[in-house]
């Protein structure tokens, strides 16, 4: 056989490329796999059958190929940030967690790496290293605002601790960008809290949110608008078709209500599989029904589309996690949908929590979300127009449900749990386990603003919280009462 040129080698390198920009996941790993051996230096070749492997679910075996492909460049960044992924969806931290110090190793002067694993170390449940690594980035990076709201969404500041001193020398510098005002603003709104300094968080946030909204500009009609068209659009809707036999479980919540909470005793059951915020329901239904603008009828759609969708569904859930037949899917848009999904999904079961929504304007905007990222966050009016829509579609569902849809009141959960616990539990369609009760012990990595209460016991502190802050809130409170 004649030997094969870099060129040829090249070409067939750039066809499995393409084979995989297409999605033809199978095809492209069997031309890279002709490559291993005719192309044993180079770590692409391995680095691309490693990220096949995590488009395919197959975590343990995209972590081999990635170990491969470091082993031939060991500094690589890209390398080692598809290696983290790998291990964490591999359920491996202590490897994630070797490869997080390689990248810091790289630079240790630098901010992200060190932070990348400190935030890491934070939905682990170990505060005390992430402290750790957190207090040094900032030592040798004291302007970096998002290395302090970061560190802070897991650490309660006492009244005299430098990094406040620190904070507000640079809020105060001359030089102070529009992001760094954000990341700031939002870091010393929870100091002040957390310090009792309630006269100077709303200062703090305003400026934070204004810095926000400037960068990220948001119609609130553009919503109301689109709840319309889609509620129209799904009304009526089409026969059951769905034929999957997983039991999701839906937990929906306006942001910062306690679905994270509710998640958790569920997931906490030794049958349920914590899934976090899955995206694949909301994206697969937009898609079929051609939104988020000219949303065509559901039952205009050919017969089988649901079922299919249930399939989808259920097929990239598992490509990204591994469980039994029940799982969470705390997704935060699966509230405008509902109806569609248990006909897409038989044996899905569905759980809304509620929260006084004073208590969640106030914690929605104490909050960073990322750049376009619930844009409405960034205005107290807004998140009160942006709640009206959520209320709106849960009674849509309620009324064409009734009981389907379990209603669960925050205030409710955290003053008594367990007769509520219990409640919920029976409702995702599952035999009661004390293990419920003990969420805040499980080892599960937690993907969420709430990463450290969910390591917490059900407690009642954040109950009632906006009485501190009424005035502060009367933009809210006046748009919300509205008719």
């Amino acid at each position: 056989m004649l030997p094969v040129s870099a060129t040829q080698l090249k070409t067939r390198y750039q066809e499995a490329l393409r084979l995989m920009q297409a999605g033809r996941l199978t095809d492209a790993q069997e031309r890279f796999m002709s490559l291993v051996k005719a192309m044993p230096k180079q770590a692409e070749v391995p680095f691309q059958l490693g990220r096949i492997a995590q488009m395919q679910g197959r975590h343990a075996d995209a972590a081999d190929w990635l170990e491969r492909a470091r082993a031939l460049k060991p500094q690589e960044p890209a390398i080692l940030a598809a290696l983290i992924e790998a291990y964490d969806k591999a359920g491996n931290a202590d490897a994630a967690l070797e490869v997080h110090d390689a990248l810091i190793a790289r630079d240790p002067k630098a901010a992200k790496p060190r932070a990348d694993k400190a935030i890491y170390l934070q939905r682990l449940g170990d505060f005390e290293a992430a402290e750790k690594e957190f207090r040094a980035a900032i030592r040798r990076n004291p302007f970096e605002g998002a290395l302090y709201r970061s560190f802070l969404g897991s650490k309660k500041l006492k009244a005299g601790d430098p990094l406040i001193a620190d904070m507000l020398k640079a809020w105060n510098h001359p030089r102070m960008t529009r992001a760094g005002r954000v990341q700031f603003g939002f870091a010393l709104g929870k100091a002040m809290e957390d310090i009792g300094a309630h006269d100077r968080v709303f200062g703090f946030l305003n400026a934070a949110n204004a810095a926000q909204r400037e960068a990220n500009p948001f119609d609130i009609r553009d919503r109301e608008t689109e709840v319309d068209a889609l509620l129209a659009a799904l009304d009526p809707l089409p026969e059951p078709e769905g034929d999957a036999p997983e039991q999701p479980i839906f937990v929906t919540g306006m942001p910062r209500s306690g679905t994270t909470l509710a998640e958790q005793i569920v997931a906490a059951h030794p049958d349920v599989t914590a899934g976090g915020e899955i995206v694949h329901a909301v994206r697969l239904a937009y898609l079929a029904l051609n939104g988020p603008r000219d949303f065509k009828p559901a039952t205009s759609l050919p017969k089988g589309i649901w079922a299919k969708l249930g399939r989808d569904y259920i097929r990239l859930v598992r490509r990204d996690m591994e469980f039994g037949q029940a799982f969470t899917d705390k997704g935060i848009q699966s509230h405008l949908m509902l109806g569609l999904l248990r006909c897409a999904l038989p044996k899905a079961r569905f759980v809304v929590v509620r929260r006084d929504p004073r208590d969640i304007a106030l914690s929605i905007y104490k909050n960073h979300f990322g750049d376009g990222t619930h844009r409405y966050s960034n205005d107290l009016r807004d998140i009160a127009r942006y709640m009206k829509t959520f209320d709106r579609c849960v009674r849509h569902w309620q009324d064409r449900m009734g009981e389907a849809v379990h209603v669960i009141h925050y205030e409710d959960l955290v003053a008594d749990p367990e007769p509520h616990s219990r409640a919920l539990v029976a409702a995702a369609g599952l035999d009661w386990d004390p293990a419920c009760l003990e969420f805040h012990k499980a080892k599960s990595i937690v993907k969420t603003l709430s990463l450290h209460q969910v390591r917490q016991p059900i407690y009642t502190a954040s109950a009632q919280a906006w009485k501190k802050y009424e005035a502060d809130l009367a933009p809210f409170i006046d748009e919300w009462e509205k008719d």
